[in-house]
């Protein structure tokens, strides 16, 4: 929850680890990455709306298999120039690059598996030439 202080909106630790199924030990990790920056007060992390919109891309980034490193990279293009056009630009890249390697595993995935059917098709064959029961 939510909670109001300086006429801004404020986000615990708890709250984002609660909302978004991550571990307190995520978000730090993400700080210290630089991903996100919370306003600090002593010990107690702030974050921002802006903060809690940031997790929400990197985790999304993670769930779609993009580094870390492939996620700052496409952030950091937000922040500076050429801004949202080429954060745009360089996620498109980045997508299609992450459905080649995709798609090159399933081929492989399905070539093993056919490979285990017909060594499975060999052995059933073998095994019934010999007379033994399935």
């Amino acid at each position: 929850m939510a909670a109001s202080g300086d006429s801004a909106e404020y986000y615990s630790i708890t709250d984002l680890t609660r909302e978004f199924g991550v571990s307190t030990r995520t978000i730090r990790f993400y700080e210290d990455e630089a991903l996100i920056k919370p306003v600090r007060r002593g010990r107690t992390r702030l974050f921002r709306p802006s903060d809690r919109r940031l997790l929400a891309m990197i985790l999304r980034g993670k769930r779609l298999g993009f580094s870390i490193a492939e996620i700052r990279e496409i952030l950091n293009m937000y922040r500076e120039p050429p801004g949202e056009e080429g954060q745009l630009r360089l996620l498109l890249r980045r997508v299609k690059e992450k459905r080649a390697e995709l798609e090159q595993k399933r081929r492989d995935i399905e070539e093993t598996l056919s490979e285990l059917d017909l060594v499975d098709e060999q052995v059933l064959a073998r095994l019934a030439e010999l007379g033994v029961p399935r």
